[in-house]
């Protein structure tokens, strides 16, 4: 196994002292996205080359990175960034217009990648470095899949924007624990909008492997039941080449804004079975995107919008696990009308709240929602999933890990009400379906809280002082 680390903290410092060209971790990533592309798919075809009789690539022989890429002693210089960016040869037109007759849709696939990415290095000696970089990688090299994800993690990780890119990525943790509780079966159809870069959809698609695909007959009817919508084309293109490394042949990925969807075009032959998503929030929706929805719970946060698409997009008894923030749990107006309809359209069985820290960089308080579609919640059962002990905080060293859900599995199929468990009653919800219910059992105080839990303890003070003020400034405005 290669050293992950040292490979992805070479080709970091590789593109940050390019003198011209790439500016920013988002372009970087960009960057890599379709370099990593082409090594994940030319590694893919040279195995399929191997198993298959007659297989062919979409990729032409001249781009096919064995051909081009592989030599340490390759192209390089202005040679190269002809070779790539040629306006009538050059490998990037000529990808964008990729036919392929023998193999159409993993010919789409392609065409719809280079038709969304740049090239940003003007420096072909420079990106020579990363290539070499990038050949340290054989992703045909071991039987453990799990391999794959590790290297892609930790570019992600390395590679991501502290401020921005953290919606690109969901703890493996995390899409772990919500597939397994949501137990996708083999010919059931499994879907993320919001699929970013894969992580639920290749989560799904190693939980059903592991459990039911024995025949090819079984891996044919998993390849035609998962599917992603990815709307940023850095996160698409991050999200396809993971479900490559996961074995999808011709991913059912799809360049799209998932909330442009015609709310009322939604019927039967459109709804799955599964969802899992963390959909973004405290994001922007384009122009005129909330009128595909009933004017009663149109709004311009996209993650209440993600609500509503995703009731509709059920099928009856569906089931669905999503990752969502205190702010969409709480609120009155059209979130409580949302609120409302998810309460009675569905059976909201388990919230688990989460620390903090848990999607660290990012310090906002957030919750797993699991819930079936067909029958109104009567009551639901809270779990508090609290830091390891002697731990203040989540961290870039110290992630969330998926042995720490060990208690919260074991309470799953028998529950019972315990200091980090308990159920409420929809009849007994604050005014306004608010589904922020705290942990009565707590025995934590405001001493064991971290920084930005006591700010965020001390601004809903600040809050509800404010409130209280209007409420005695409107009172005795009329004296």
């Amino acid at each position: 196994m290669p050293n992950i680390a040292s490979i992805i903290k070479n080709v970091r410092n590789i593109m940050r002292n390019e003198d011209q060209g790439i500016s920013g971790d988002a372009q970087r990533l960009e960057q890599l996205g379709w370099m990593l592309f082409l090594k994940i798919i030319d590694d893919k075809d040279q195995e399929l080359e191997l198993i298959r009789e007659g297989y062919k690539s979409v990729i032409p022989e001249k781009f096919q990175w064995r051909n081009w890429a592989a030599d340490p002693e390759g192209i390089t210089g202005d040679e190269l960034l002809l070779f790539i960016d040629h306006p009538i040869d050059g490998l990037f037109v000529k990808l964008k217009n990729i036919q392929a007759p023998h193999a159409v849709e993993r010919a789409s696939i392609v065409r719809e990648v280079f038709d969304g990415l740049n090239n940003y290095m003007k420096s072909g000696y420079a990106m020579r470095k990363v290539i070499n970089q990038l050949n340290g990688f054989d992703f045909n090299n071991s039987d453990d899949r799990h391999i794959f994800g590790t290297i892609y993690e930790s570019i992600l990780i390395e590679l991501r924007d502290a401020g921005n890119k953290g919606e690109y990525y969901t703890p493996r943790a995390i899409t772990q624990l919500m597939t397994q509780m949501t137990a996708p079966k083999l010919g059931q159809r499994v879907l993320d909008p919001a699929a970013g870069t894969g992580g639920f959809l290749s989560a799904a698609i190693d939980f059903i492997r592991e459990k039911e695909v024995h025949t090819l007959d079984d891996e044919a009817i998993l390849q035609k039941s998962i599917t992603g919508w990815e709307y940023k084309p850095v996160a698409y293109v991050l999200g396809l080449t993971n479900l490559i490394l996961h074995g999808m042949d011709v991913p059912d990925y799809h360049y799209r804004d998932s909330l442009k969807t015609e709310y009322n075009s939604i019927g039967p032959k459109q709804q799955v079975d599964v969802i899992l998503a963390n959909p973004p929030f405290g994001a922007g929706i384009a122009d005129g995107v909330e009128t595909n929805f009933p004017a009663t719970y149109r709004c311009r946060e996209s993650a209440d919008l993600f609500i509503v698409l995703f009731i509709q997009l059920l099928k009856p008894g569906g089931r669905c696990a999503i990752v969502l923030p205190d702010g969409c749990i709480t609120g009155d107006g059209y979130k409580e009308r949302i609120r409302e309809k998810l309460l009675t359209d569905c059976n909201l069985h388990t919230i688990v709240r989460l620390p903090q820290s848990t999607f660290h960089p990012a310090t906002v308080s957030t919750n797993l929602l699991f819930f079936e579609k067909g029958t109104p919640t009567k009551e639901i059962w809270y779990y508090e999933h609290r830091l390891p002990e002697g731990q203040k905080s989540y961290s870039k060293t110290k992630g969330i890990q998926f042995g720490e859900f060990a208690p919260m599995i074991e309470w799953w199929d028998n529950r019972e009400e315990n200091e980090v468990a308990w159920k409420v009653k929809v009849a007994d919800l604050k005014r306004g379906f608010d589904l922020d219910v705290k942990n009565p059992n707590s025995a934590v105080s405001e001493h064991d809280l971290s920084v930005p839990e006591c700010l965020t303890a001390f601004r809903k003070s600040l809050d509800r002082v404010t409130k209280a003020l209007a409420a005695v400034e409107k009172e005795y405005a009329h004296e």
